[in-house]
């Protein structure tokens, strides 16, 4: 059976509504938790597929986080071998830093459901169906430089890299595609102290936005991450 190991950074930031679509098409999952397990460990060829999932710590906290380093180090050697690899907001910045791309913080907190603004690129990618611009889901305050040999796929008003590909098995997504509704729940308890802190958001205000776009963003994301998958078939 094919098998995908997923980093997560913290406990309610998994791979919720892109579960089911792995269990349709045949996959295991396994979960390493970033902290906890030893991360200089896993062979990184060994999964078919890896997702490194979001968090709210910085990819340059690296002293903070020591783990960083080995999380660095596999996706390098991921990236390098050509194996496939997906990105989720911390993600997506560890892939852009292990890419050579810098990571920093953007000065301003993207918290909330806000469409996206697809490349040329994008339009042909598996980020597809996003096209239409319905709102998805952002919670990041930093921001990368596109990595040399990166194709650019998504922009958003206030950050203009929101999403890459690196050759035809590696995507990068600043925002969140995975999420649903029901999942968000855990999101609003575990962020409260970000949510408080953060002029103007609120818990009322992202529930209410959620109950608003959440249906429609959890089909679409299926739908791409469906592609992408569909696009790691045999040449």
């Amino acid at each position: 059976m094919p098998s995908v190991l997923a980093i997560r950074h913290v406990a309610f930031e998994d791979l919720d509504a892109f579960a089911p679509v792995l269990a349709e098409r045949g996959y295991t999952i396994r979960y390493l938790e970033a902290g906890y397990h030893d991360l200089a460990m896993p062979d990184p060829l060994a999964d078919d597929v890896l997702v490194v999932l979001g968090g709210p710590i910085g990819v340059y906290e690296d002293d903070a986080y020591p783990f960083i380093r080995d999380e660095l180090r596999l996706l390098q050697a991921r990236l390098t071998a050509g194996r496939p690899t997906l990105g989720i907001c911390l993600g997506c910045q560890l892939m852009a830093r292990a890419l050579g791309g810098r990571v920093y913080p953007g000065g301003r907190k993207e918290i909330g459901w806000m469409p996206l603004e697809l490349s040329e690129a994008g339009q042909s990618s598996p980020l597809a169906a996003l096209a239409d611009r319905t709102p998805v889901l952002h919670w990041h305050g930093d921001t990368f430089d596109l990595p040399e040999g990166a194709t650019l796929l998504a922009s958003s008003e206030l950050y203009p890299h929101q999403a890459f590909s690196w050759g035809r098995y590696a995507l990068a997504l600043q925002f969140h595609l995975e999420t649903t509704a029901r999942g968000l729940e855990r999101w609003f308890i575990g962020h409260a102290g970000e949510i408080a802190g953060t002029q103007g958001l609120s818990v009322p205000l992202l529930r209410a936005d959620t109950a608003r776009y959440a249906a429609a963003a959890h089909a679409r994301g299926r739908r791409c991450f469906a592609a992408w998958l569909d696009q790691l078939g045999p040449d």
